[in-house]
């Protein structure tokens, strides 16, 4: 009765993907529901493509990275994943940078991409090889109706190097389902023995091959790069943990972990040769075409594809639909890590379909809606997010392209003052790269095109240098991070029957009558010591191990909240997790208002906190004003005049989420969840259709905070700057840090208003227009650097730059006045002389240069050189020679003559010129100089 229900079930499954055709939907689809039904998985969402705290990844890059902490044991046991034992997912994933990464070759070839999607199937501790091979083979066979005859599979073949025998089991496995047996495969460590990392859960795979031509045995051309026979279906049986010296042993647990690329088995299934020829694609492919101005897509490659232009189609569609996955997960381009990567692939798309698919300014946000129409049912965060996502990709795009014009000139600029001007520095090309993220192809392009050769040698010195700074960066972070317990210590401590250490004691903690926090102490029995990867129930004098305690009050970094610190017998410690809690608690006033003030799209894009300030991102809709800061402040402050009652309870997930105006991130919670609420207590919120909590800050969290708000004291947001276009980042600080920002604030408030009477009240000498200039100047810096309200700050700001302008516009009209008097002088003393030589006090070059300047406005005739003797013994020197004597006179040479005979040097154009030089005889050069130009004016002449 069993078998037949089965085979009913899986003629249903096959039958309805028939109906609903092989649309890349009905695919993934069909997937999902076959091991809901067929194999009794749990069905669950894809993560965001930003991992969920982990530092290793740049970007989610596989099915596997949202359950990892299942595979090390690390899972919370009170979570829903926690009872996780057979689960299904189509998971968003990204290929650039890291490890995995498949930017460069997108576009080369018809499979690569930087996102797709993987299908896949896991067993934790449930099923193993045999089920997960005969469900993958009843799929793919049985319900997606592939033909056998186009399959090859791959199993281990062992390495006797490792001590690694073959995946036998995996082999007869396939025997057994009827797969010929020279279409068993075997192979070694690099294609089929999957790891997690340098160390870590890992294990043999066996891979499922299909061959797009048929009609033949194709066994030789397996996992061979061939476009013809390609991987499809990657089935990984992690039974081994690599540890840290490199050994394997076996796990206490057992998992599969399956991926199936979407892309490629839509390819299969819609019998085409190209990804880009699904219709994952195609849409995207008659987009591009309607907007550029090439050709329509013919899917062409290598040398048959002339200029590029189908290779600059697949690069185009690969990396929008890239950028607005991330985007609508909170991965905006940026400056660093994961944002740094989404800005190259934005700004690679930018560059190719600009200048090879000649495509318009404005092009690449115009794309997104068909990324939304293709995915946008399977994701819906890209429908939810489809404005923001063309905002920030155009915004991008614009600046780009204002790059690209910046770093033209740079390089032509370059090229110019080069002595050598065949090479190119290597350090302007990592300039430009590092800076202006101009990818270093292009650089060498353009180069290429002047028949320059870059300095290859310089850019890989300055490349490893960077690449060794951020080594020894991860080093010191993975060194920080040496007293983690291993996955085989945990499952040991779970053997033994160790129990989970209970840390509810952080939370407990009062104030006494005096107001003043007091943490309860916490007398707690050492378990077991971890030293080396290994539990000890000694350790020697002097030792450095980790200890295993049944409870205690220390807060392990968790929820943006820094970790404790202190002794195990240090009674009334208050500093350190006093500062987090009152950050804490601050932190969550300041998410409430910014909602209350910026309105109700406002959401928490990360956040922490540490005893000194706290760090609050948030997305905007709009760059945040003086006066929203301002309000933001009052509205907190408030809050903490109230001195309003801080409620926490802990339920149900499900429960919780019902409350409305709950306020929770991007994480899995365990279930029950804590919930913090200011003002109201939990069972308020929790009161049918009650709307209570709109008007108050209540949120998901596990941090330990006030009890009281009023011990916040006060909050100043000292700085707020925008990380991209729609996130900002705020900086703030509490008590008697925010007491001390207001009065600093004030202080500079007070200077700046100084400066502004003294220039408004009087017409100043220039020696003071200087000397204003000067203090408005240093008083910016001051303004720019100090820890002040943010609304403050930038108030003071617009001031100082209009202070600036007023300065340095009565500092230009005192100069102009003064070089028109001493002009006026040098006319009287040379009246009627077409070359005027001489000298005259100034303060600056740039002023002497203004005298020659207003001479030569009354006379433009004359050619005019001027030299200033200063108290340090330089002489300055500029000079301007007329339209009528410059084929004949060049200011360069005049100038470069006379500041040479000084032991100079100068520089400039045939029309004006400066420089510098020294000499005891100054009548001496004076009478050279007039000399010079007047041979030469002769010379000509005659």
């Amino acid at each position: 009765m069993a078998a037949r229900l089965c085979s009913r079930a899986r003629g249903t499954l096959a039958t309805t993907r028939r109906a609903l055709g092989s649309s890349s939907a009905a695919v993934r689809e069909t997937f999902l529901t076959f091991f809901r039904e067929r194999g009794g998985h749990q069905r669950v969402p894809s993560a965001p493509v930003r991992p969920r705290g982990d530092p290793s990844l740049l970007f989610v890059n596989a099915g596997m990275n949202q359950f990892k902490p299942i595979f090390l044991g690390t899972v919370d046991p009170r979570s829903e994943m926690a009872q996780y034992r057979r689960v299904v997912n189509s998971q968003k994933c990204v290929r650039a940078g890291g490890k995995h990464n498949d930017l460069e070759d997108v576009g080369r070839d018809v499979y690569h991409h930087t996102f797709f999607e993987m299908l896949g199937n896991w067993s934790f501790g449930d099923y193993f090889k045999e089920e997960a091979c005969s469900l993958a083979w009843e799929l793919l066979t049985q319900v997606y109706e592939i033909p056998r005859e186009r399959l090859y599979v791959t199993y281990f073949a062992g390495d006797p190097s490792s001590g690694l025998g073959a995946d036998e089991e995996s082999r007869d496995i396939w025997l057994s389902l009827g797969v010929p047996p020279d279409r068993v495969l075997p192979f070694g460590l690099r294609e089929n023995f999957w790891e997690m990392g340098e160390t870590g859960p890992c294990g043999p795979c066996t891979e499922i091959h299909y061959d797009h031509v048929g009609g033949r045995d194709a066994a030789a051309l397996v996992n061979r790069d061939s476009p013809e026979v390609v991987e499809i279906w990657n089935l990984v049986f992690m039974q081994l943990n690599r540890e840290a010296d490199g050994s394997l042993r076996l796990l206490p647990q057992h998992n599969v972990d399956t991926g199936m690329g979407l892309e490629r088995l839509v390819t299969v299934l819609q019998r085409k040769r190209s990804n880009y020829d699904t219709d994952l694609f195609t849409p995207l492919m008659d987009a591009i075409h309607q907007g550029s101005r090439c050709p329509a897509y013919q899917g062409r490659l290598g040398s048959a594809d002339a200029g590029n232009v189908d290779m600059a189609y697949r690069v185009v569609a690969d990396h929008i639909r890239t950028l607005s996955v991330c985007i609508a997960d909170g991965v905006y381009p940026g400056m660093s890590g994961a944002e740094l990567v989404l800005r190259r692939i934005l700004r690679r798309a930018v560059r190719f379909s600009s200048e090879i698919l000649q495509a318009p300014p404005g092009f690449l946000p115009t794309l997104v809606p068909t990324v939304v129409d293709i995915l946008g049912d399977a994701y819906p965060e890209l429908r939810r997010d489809t404005s923001q996502i063309m905002n920030i990709i155009g915004d991008n795009e614009a600046a780009f392209l204002s790059s690209l014009q910046r770093g033209r000139r740079i390089i032509d600029r370059t090229l110019q003052q080069t002595t050598d001007s065949k090479v190119f520095p290597g350090a302007v090309a990592w300039s430009l790269y590092r800076d202006l993220g101009f990818p270093l192809d292009l650089i060498g392009l353009m180069l290429e095109e002047k028949g320059v050769t870059l300095d290859s040698a310089a850019l890989e010195q300055l490349a490893q240098a960077e690449a060794q700074r951020k080594s020894q960066a991860q080093q010191a972070e993975e060194e920080g991070g040496g007293m983690r317990l291993d996955v085989h210590s945990l499952a040991e401590l779970q053997r033994r029957g160790v129990p989970t250490t209970d840390d509810s004691p952080k939370y407990s903690y009062v104030l006494d009558a005096d107001g003043r926090y007091v943490f309860s102490p916490c007398q707690a029995t050492v378990l077991l010591l971890y030293k080396d990867q290994a539990l000890h129930s000694l350790g020697k004098e002097g030792e450095r191990c980790g200890v295993i305690l049944d409870q205690t009050n220390f807060y392990a970094e968790q929820g943006g909240q820094a970790h404790d610190s202190g002794y195990f017998m240090r009674v009334e410690q208050q500093t350190q997790r006093l500062s987090c809690m009152v950050k804490h608690t601050a932190t969550h006033l300041l998410n409430f208002a910014l909602r209350r003030v910026l309105g109700e799209s406002t959401e928490q894009r990360g956040s922490h906190v540490a005893a000194d300030r706290l760090r609050f991102d948030v997305s905007i809709k709009a760059p945040v004003t003086p006066q929203q800061l301002q309000e933001v402040e009052r509205a907190i402050q408030e809050v903490i005049q109230r001195n309003e009652v801080v409620h926490t309870a802990e339920v149900p997930v499900k429960v919780a989420d019902s409350i409305a105006g709950l306020r929770k991130v991007d994480e899995v919670y365990p279930d029950p969840v804590r919930v913090v609420s200011v003002g109201l207590s939990v069972d308020q919120l929790l009161e049918e259709n009650s709307q209570s909590g709109t008007r108050t800050s209540v949120e998901l969290c596990c941090g330990t905070h006030l009890l009281r708000t009023g011990t916040v004291g006060d909050v100043v947001i000292v700085s707020e700057r925008q990380l991209v276009k729609g996130v900002s980042r705020l900086i703030a600080v509490t008590g008697e840090q925010a007491t001390q920002a207001r009065e600093d604030g004030q202080m500079l408030a007070a200077e700046v208003e100084s400066i502004s009477q003294r220039l408004k009240t009087r017409s100043p000498s220039l020696l003071e227009a200087h000397r204003l200039s000067k203090e408005v100047g240093v008083l910016t810096d001051s303004v720019d650097s100090a820890a002040m309200p943010q609304w403050q700050r930038k108030e003071l700001q617009m001031e100082l730059k209009s202070l600036q302008r007023a300065a340095n516009t009565a500092i230009r009209k005192l100069e102009t006045r003064q070089a028109a008097e001493k002009a006026r002088v040098l006319l009287e003393k040379h009246p009627d002389q077409l070359v005027i030589v001489d000298t005259v006090p100034a303060d600056s070059v740039f002023a002497l240069m203004k005298v020659v300047n207003q001479v030569c406005e009354q006379v433009p005739a004359a050619s005019v050189l001027l030299l200033s003797q200063q108290d340090s013994g330089k002489v300055l020197c500029a000079c301007q020679v007329s339209k009528a004597s410059v084929h004949r006179l060049s200011a360069a040479d005049w100038a470069l003559k006379v500041c040479g005979q000084m032991e100079g040097s100068a520089g400039g154009s045939d029309v004006v010129a400066k420089g510098t030089g020294s000499t005891s005889n100054l009548d001496a050069v004076l009478g050279a100089a007039l000399a010079c130009a007047k041979a030469k004016l002769q010379e000509s002449g005659s």
